[in-house]
Formats: C-alpha cells, structure tokens, sequence
C-alpha cells in the first residue's frame, strides 16, 4: 500500500487543482480528492506508464465530480468568494488581490463544462493530448473547447471588470469659485 502512496503523492496538488476548478468550493474539491484517491488505492489494476497513470487519476476524479453532480443536481454550483477562501494564498499587492478576485468571480460564472476544461489545461497543466483521454474526446475536439472556455472567461471578466469598476465624481468644495 505505501508504494501506491508514494506514487499518487506528487499528482495530488494537481489534482485537487483540478476537483477545486470543478466545484469551486475548497471543501468539496478535498472531498472529491479523498474519494479519488481513496478508490485509485483501492483498484486492482493501475496503469503502469506515468502519462496513462496520470490521466487515470483524472479521470476517476473527474468520475466523482460527475457521480455527485448527478446526485446533488437540484444545487447550484457557484462561487462562494468569501474572505476566508481569498485569504488561503498571498496574493501580494492589492492590485494582485483585485485581479484575482476579479479572474474568480468571472471563473465562478462559467458553466461546468468550460470551467471543467481550463481547470484541466490551464490550472493542473494537462497537455491538449492528456486532456482527450481524461474527457474522452478527439484532440481537436478540446482544443475546439478550451478556445471557446477561454473566451467566455475573458467575456465574463470584462463584464465583472465593467460591474465593479467604481465612478468617482468630482466634488465641488463650499466656498470655492464655480461652486454653486
């Protein structure tokens, strides 16, 4: 057992990337990870080559999402930006922190499916090729995908950007000339 440890052990920052990217919500994505790598310890057989062991790992991850979506259909999967889950990372500057925030809440607006594919190619860093074989799909098919995701994410961040963007008026002080 602790070989397959040691062996799931360097995917599992990746991994819960890519469970936090589906459910944007930290405790679920640790659950989805617990269930994962609870059912990749238990398999019989595993595959032996990294790349294919990889993808494996994804994809049993992606199954959990995808079991408990399907039970849980009636809840509404958004983004729950609260201090607390902004404050797990230091994000530096305030400028930093805006734009993060800014990137989350557009994020957070995506449907399942783009959220699904940046979280897999963007944010755990799967290649177009890995990506295929975790979603099942051709290869020109997620590149067809991430391209339309990574545009509505743009979409969605000027449209956050254009939301929280705050107008300051001019004041005019008593007692100044023009002042009424």
């Amino acid at each position: 057992m602790k070989g397959k440890r040691q062996r799931i052990e360097p995917y599992l920052r990746r991994l819960y990337g890519y469970a936090f990217s589906l459910t944007h919500d930290a405790d679920i994505a640790r659950e989805l990870l617990h269930e994962a790598v609870v059912k990749a310890l238990a398999a019989r057989e595993v595959p032996c080559d990294e790349p294919a062991y990889r993808a494996w790992l994804f994809r049993i991850l992606r199954n959990a999402f995808t079991d408990r979506h399907r039970r849980q259909r009636d809840i509404e999967w958004a983004a729950d930006l609260g201090e607390e889950d902004i404050g797990m990372w230091d994000f530096g500057s305030e400028t930093q922190q805006v734009n993060v925030l800014a990137v989350r809440m557009a994020f957070g607006e995506l449907p399942v499916a783009h959220r699904e594919i940046i979280g897999a190619i963007d944010i755990s860093g799967l290649t177009y090729a890995e990506a295929a074989d975790l979603l099942q799909v051709p290869v020109g098919t997620i590149m067809s995908r991430i391209s339309r995701a990574r545009a509505a994410l743009y979409k969605a961040m000027a449209k956050t950007r254009a939301e929280t963007t705050i107008e300051f008026l001019p004041v005019q002080r008593a007692g100044r000339k023009g002042s009424s």
